[in-house]
């Protein structure tokens, strides 16, 4: 299998790292409001919630972030799973922030999609190296997807 393009490549790492930064930007933004603007508004838990959103929010910016990275000999791999690990980002933490905000229970029934996404982005990894290692040397640095 041949290297992929630069163009490829670029356009993977790019998109990757625009994710990483929205995500990021936000992440920080939104954990710094939360520690100066929510506290003493919400319950303990309410903010335990709110904390467990950021967490996950900006591991996840920094997956994307490494997955730049491995965009260079992977980019079809980096995308799949940085895609995913944005829907779960979505899911998981989006569905958190509006639970904490209104209080509505059916926003945090959606959460449990979002860890799915953040399960399946990983071994969407995990499996890529696994299939990639049975292939051999001989499949060369592209995807063995």
């Amino acid at each position: 299998m041949s290297s992929p393009d630069a163009p490829t490549v670029r356009r993977a790492q790019d998109r990757l790292l625009l994710l990483a930064a929205i995500f990021g930007v936000l992440g920080v933004g939104g954990g710094a409001f939360g520690a100066h603007a929510l506290e003493g508004r919400l319950t303990a838990g309410a903010l335990a919630t709110f904390e467990t959103a950021i967490r996950y929010q900006l591991v996840h910016a920094l997956a994307l972030l490494a997955l730049a990275g491995v965009a260079q000999l992977r980019p079809r791999v980096a995308v799949r799973a940085g895609m995913v690990f944005a829907a779960g980002v979505v899911l998981f933490s989006g569905s958190l922030y509006l639970f904490v905000f209104t209080g509505v229970g059916l926003f945090a029934a959606v959460t449990p999609i979002g860890g799915v996404c953040f399960l399946l982005g990983w071994g969407v990894l995990g499996w890529s190296t696994v299939r990639a290692g049975r292939s051999g040397p001989a499949a060369g640095p592209g995807d063995s997807s």
